[in-house]
């Protein structure tokens, strides 16, 4: 493995939920790996300063030179940054899809080898959904600028940190009466993130290098009920769960999305009316050889956290 030291893989959004597992796989892998985020004192904090496999670097997605200069010399990138609340300058259209273009086009152009770019489970261009639109508008721009890229889309990911499955703990923990998205009846596959980290690094290091979309969801199919009941039940939990119709919940978010830091958006009350679960005919975990954690074995130790 030491011939592979030498191959660098610069990771965007490595301080990221899920950049920052994929650059722990990525090291384990002997891979020499370049963090580009804006905030280089984040890596820092996270990875330490003395690992001589691990490299920060400040880079902004919006600006090509900055891309070009974290992706000199590069074998492989990984682009897993993503946004989920537009702010400003910082809007969906911006960071998956003119952002996800720059990252391809740049990778292109400097002769790197292999792309892996995160999208997700859903994504498509003809969505009513803004967010899961320019998600699938991503991918395209992505693929026709650098015609080899993988594209991973994980289903909903869940892991110590997380920002969906923390606060539904909290919130179950707080609420004797929790109120559902509609009826509870969205289908959910979720994810474990190390998994989805784990499935990113072996695409770097796998031999295909052909363009091919993985679609990474765990173990099991819940309704957004059965969810709700398993994380509950792992609490030591009985929440008395309640529909709530998905026009509140707009009307809601809307009112929420004046705060500061909403602790609900219209673009997650879209989300969770679509269902997120892996088509059958796409490749997974399985053809990257990694069996996925189920909610219910990572619950405990997420739990433990809390």
């Amino acid at each position: 493995m030491a011939a592979m030291n030498h191959r660098v893989v610069t990771v965007f959004g490595g301080t990221g939920f899920l950049g920052r597992r994929v650059v722990r796989h990525l090291r384990d892998g002997e891979f020499f790996v370049r963090i580009a985020s804006r905030h280089p004192e984040r890596a820092k904090k996270l990875f330490g300063s003395d690992d001589p496999q691990l490299q920060s670097v400040e880079a902004n997605i919006h600006d090509e030179r900055a891309i070009a200069d974290a992706l000199a010399g590069a074998y492989g990138v990984v682009n897993a940054v993503s946004l989920y609340v537009e702010q400003g300058q910082e809007t969906f259209h911006s960071v998956h899809v003119e952002s996800a273009r720059r990252v391809a086009a740049q990778a292109h152009r400097a002769g790197v080898e292999r792309l892996a770019h995160i999208s997700g489970i859903g994504s498509d261009v003809a969505s009513p959904s803004l967010y899961i639109r320019k998600r699938g508008e991503g991918e395209l721009v992505v693929r026709a600028a650098f015609a080899d890229a993988t594209i991973i889309r994980p289903a909903v990911m869940f892991g110590p940190d997380d920002a969906f499955f923390t606060i539904i703990l909290k919130l179950l923990r707080r609420l004797p009466i929790y109120p559902m998205f509609g009826r509870g009846l969205t289908r959910l596959q979720p994810a474990y993130v190390g998994d989805v980290a784990e499935a990113t690094a072996r695409v770097l290091q796998g031999t295909e290098t052909h363009a091919i979309t993985y679609e990474c969801g765990g173990p099991r199919v819940y309704s957004y009920k059965e969810f709700l009941r398993a994380v509950a039940h792992e609490a030591g939990l009985k929440p008395k769960l309640i529909p709530i119709p998905f026009a509140a919940w707009h009307a809601l978010a809307w009112f929420a999305e004046m705060l500061p830091s909403p602790p609900v958006t219209r673009n997650q009350v879209e989300l969770m009316q679509v269902d997120n679960v892996s088509s059958p005919e796409m490749p997974g975990f399985g053809e990257l050889g990694i069996s996925p954690y189920s909610l219910e074995e990572m619950l405990q130790e997420i739990l433990w956290d809390h």
